[in-house]
């Protein structure tokens, strides 16, 4: 079996292939599912909500672009944390990450499979069972095929979107947008931190940034074009559907953009709806499978977990043994409960422990490493960096805070989990190899 020393992971994902993974990542599950509360709690002003969330995401993105551009290598988040704080806290962070991605992928699986089920009576874990197959052996042929998928079926979404934004322009009723503030701004930022969810993993990209094409340039670009296509889809099938239903309908509604359809397009409203929300969330398992798979790999390398997971396909050059590892999570977490709140707060707090890492993580690159900034294609004023670096790491941590309100107990499960981790780590430090391998 080859080593990674010599087999190379093969760059071959390019601009559109950054994008597909960035919009994928964030354009899941939360478009079907955060509308409607949302406006329950802020009213026609959940549009505000949106544009105000909105703002956490821009400053993860420009962090993001900026380290992307400086330091482009696989399981990013995993790397820079190791490399610039301690290897320890990327350690954890990715540690936490696993249950992070197993959570995520649970969900996205069991809400796809109950809109599948719409249409066809479907076994759920089965079908999931057979979802994880299929994007396993994606990821096995290469990330080019698995990218060239994302692309594929971003087509097809922003094309659902536009075909049910089109169609709704005529139903619209202006007096649904008003009062803009029925439920004044307490609603407004009540209905804040579910809108942040909508821009989760939009810097997903940069995780498979040593399999990534003039990666300097295309990083920062890929992100910041993600960032623009993702507010677009949200705030005009948001507004479509407030403008459509009204505040009252669609605030107690649960299939939004369904009732939404139905109104507009008549019995084409729920086809419609099946394939956007198949492609939605299928972009998403695949893009969340990606990740996962290329920081196991990151982490088999520098040897905090086994070096098995670091090998290389010698065919398709792919990290298949850290796939095969990531499957088999996946089918574990078919024995997880199916409760959809419990499983959100533990996908969103590893998530935003990774954001506020790499926030200091940029921060700290500045200091120890001032070449790699020099020789980024995308870099701001050192300045602005650092501002941005430490109020991203602010940012992260007070909105963790703000959901332990709504269910405590992901924030114990995954303190078990981490406790795991630690011991873990020492019961292996001595045998970890915590020098920085070379860059491919």
């Amino acid at each position: 079996m080859n080593s990674p020393e010599t087999v190379a992971l093969k760059k071959d994902v390019g601009l559109f292939g950054i994008v597909s993974i960035g919009i994928g990542s964030a354009v899941g599950v939360s478009i079907f599912s955060v509308i409607a509360p949302s406006t329950a709690l802020a009213g026609p002003a959940m549009l505000i909500a949106l544009l105000i969330a909105m703002a956490p995401m821009i400053i993860f993105a420009i962090v993001y672009a900026f380290m992307g551009s400086a330091l482009p290598v696989s399981g990013a988040s995993y790397e820079w944390p190791r490399r610039f704080i301690h290897p320890f806290v990327g350690f954890l962070i990715s540690w936490l990450r696993i249950a992070g991605n197993i959570a995520a992928l649970i969900v996205l699986s069991v809400v796809l499979v109950s809109y599948l089920s719409m249409a066809l009576p479907l076994p759920q874990k089965p079908t999931i069972f057979a979802i994880f197959m299929l994007v396993f052996v994606l990821n096995i042929v290469g990330v080019s095929a698995a990218a060239r998928w994302q692309s594929l079926m971003l087509v097809i979404l922003l094309a659902t979107c536009a075909i049910l934004v089109f169609y709704s322009a005529p139903h619209l009723k202006m007096e649904n947008f008003a009062p803009l503030l029925s439920k004044g701004w307490l609603g407004v930022f009540a209905a804040i931190p579910l809108m942040i969810t909508l821009f989760l993993g939009i810097e997903s990209a940069v995780e498979v940034g040593g399999e990534i094409k003039n990666p300097g340039r295309n990083i920062p670009a890929g992100i910041f074009i993600s960032v623009v296509l993702t507010a677009m889809i949200y705030f005009s099938v948001a507004a479509s559907a407030l403008g459509v239903l009204g505040e009252a309908d669609l605030g107690a509604s649960s299939a939004p953009l369904l009732d939404a359809a139905n109104v507009v397009l008549g019995d084409w409203g729920k086809p419609l709806i099946l394939v956007c929300a198949t492609v939605a969330i299928g972009t998403s398992i695949n893009a969340i499978f990606m990740i996962f798979a290329r920081f196991l790999y990151a982490m088999g390398r520098t040897g905090v977990l086994p070096s098995v997971l670091a090998r290389i396909h010698p065919r398709f050059r792919t990290p298949h043994v850290a796939s095969i590892v990531a499957f088999v999570f996946c089918c574990l977490g078919l024995l997880l409960p199916s409760n959809l709140i419990f499983l959100f707060l533990a996908v969103n707090i590893p998530t935003l422990l990774k954001y506020g890492a790499v926030s200091i993580s940029a921060a700290r690159l500045l200091k120890q490493e001032p070449a790699l900034y020099a020789n980024a294609r995308f870099r701001p004023a050192k300045p602005v960096i650092l501002f941005l670096a430490y109020l991203g790491a602010i940012v992260a941590i007070a909105v963790i805070a703000l959901g332990i309100s709504a269910d405590w107990r992901p924030y114990a499960a995954l303190g078990g989990w981490a406790a795991l981790g630690v011991i873990y780590y020492l019961l292996n430090a001595r045998r970890m190899r915590v020098e920085i391998p070379a860059e491919s």
